[in-house]
């Protein structure tokens, strides 16, 4: 009896083991696996550090550019605004000139009668310009003119 309960402990004791071989089989695949995933998240955890340092540098361009094209057009708005107050300017010059122009203009044409209407009332005949007072009215207008550009004494 004691051989057959000495065989039964050995038996017992057999299986045991080659559960736990079995066991240990299955735990080293997982770990294989494991590993490689290891490696496998390795390498992409650097291509993230990589990557984040690429776009790092590229956001210091971009801020680096922004900078600039800040500056560029804050100088462009400037001269923009300078070029508009002097183009005001110039046109309200221009205006200046031609209502002096169109002054000179008529002050130099001479004044014609205007034909009487049959079935109206006589009109009184308008002053006629003459001349010498033309010439007066564009010499005048013509000093004025200079006057304000600051040539005349």
């Amino acid at each position: 009896m004691s051989h057959v309960l000495g065989l039964a402990i050995e038996s017992l004791v057999a299986v045991l083991l080659m559960l736990t071989i079995g066991y240990c089989w299955l735990l080293n695949k997982r770990l294989q696996r494991l590993k490689a995933d290891e490696h496998s998240l390795k390498a992409t955890i650097a291509e993230l550090i990589t990557a984040t340092e690429i776009a790092e540098r590229a956001i210091g361009g971009l801020k680096h550019a922004v900078r600039d094209v800040n500056e560029n057009l804050g100088n462009r708005l400037d001269e923009a605004t300078q070029m508009s107050a002097q183009l005001k300017n110039q046109l309200a010059e221009g205006d200046h000139v031609v209502r002096r122009l169109s002054k000179i203009a008529l002050a130099a044409r001479p004044v014609a009668p205007a034909p009487a209407a049959p079935m109206q009332a006589p009109v009184a005949p308008a002053p006629k310009v003459s001349a010498a007072r033309a010439v007066a009215a564009a010499a005048e207008a013509f000093t004025e003119r200079r006057r304000a550009s600051g040539l005349a004494a």
